[in-house]
């Protein structure tokens, strides 16, 4: 008696199959469906006449706005360029921030001789307005990039100190003493426990940072710029040129949900344990 042969699955069940397996999940279509009745909700005031066209344009108009400032420019610089310097800017002013904070957060939360030193400084600083540190900071550098580049920096980095004092400090002592007991280095220990361990929640405020840093782009460019996505909306928001302001307000929230894609991929690869979670 001849064994069944099973016959072979068609390949239309197979593509099927393989498609549901890719479906989006359903945190996706949430936030799709979010953003769907967010632009259905625009379209609708903008076209009931609900809102005055002066300081709430169409999407129409804003689309035709990204065109121009793309194509034309506004004010000598294309939509390009002023988005070349905001992100000059913001990297550069971050960059310093991490590479100065995070070591300092690691040595606060490890020393309590640094931390004391150190607490009344950024407790002191961290909940002034940017605005009123400008103006110093104006005085002592000048009008030129470097006062620019010192607000974003100023304003990014408590943040990161705090939370990676507070990463370093949740680490579980077993594991310090544990890498004691076999003869770790300081440097050892720091690279190889304090870093992977409260590598996640440092991440997590290096998010934050650079969110809380473009908040600040618009106050750190509205003094003697001539280019940026932050100048360009303080400009045309003094012409009541509203559909500029808010392509500007659109360009600038997309590129900072990017470049937050891009540390949390940047994250996972650096920190591969993180993926499950």
């Amino acid at each position: 008696m001849k064994a069944d042969v099973p016959k072979p699955e068609p390949a239309l069940r197979i593509a099927a199959r393989r498609l549901l397996a890719l479906r989006p999940p359903r945190t996706l279509l949430l936030s799709s469906l979010t953003v769907i009745l967010l632009f259905c909700a625009w379209v609708v005031v903008t076209e009931t006449g609900l809102a005055n066209p002066l300081f709430l344009p169409n999407p129409e108009a804003v689309a035709r706005a990204f065109m121009e400032v793309s194509t034309e420019g506004y004010q000598g610089s294309t939509l390009i360029e002023h988005l070349s310097a905001s992100l000059y800017r913001i990297l550069v002013a971050f960059g310093l921030a991490c590479l100065i904070g995070i070591p300092l957060g690691v040595l606060m939360g490890t020393s309590e001789t640094a931390r004391a030193l150190l607490s009344p400084m950024i407790e002191f600083y961290r909940p002034l307005p940017p605005l009123g540190i400008y103006t110093l900071l104006v005085m002592w550098l000048g009008i030129g990039e470097e006062s620019k580049l010192a607000l974003l920096f100023l304003a990014a980095l408590p943040g990161l100190i705090i939370a990676t004092i507070q990463a370093v400090r949740n680490i579980d002592p077993i594991y310090v003493r544990a890498a004691k007991a076999l003869g770790a280095s300081t440097r050892t220990i720091v690279l190889q426990v304090y870093l992977p361990a409260a590598g996640p929640t440092i991440l997590a405020g290096m998010r934050i940072s650079l969110g809380f840093t473009y908040t600040v782009l618009v106050a750190a460019e509205i003094v003697a710029a001539s280019a940026g996505i932050g100048w360009m909306i303080w400009d045309a928001a003094k012409f009541l040129l509203s559909d500029v302001v808010i392509m500007g307000l659109i360009v600038l929230g997309l590129t900072g949900v990017a470049l937050d894609m891009v540390m949390r991929l940047f994250g996972q690869i650096l920190m591969p344990w993180t993926r499950k979670q």
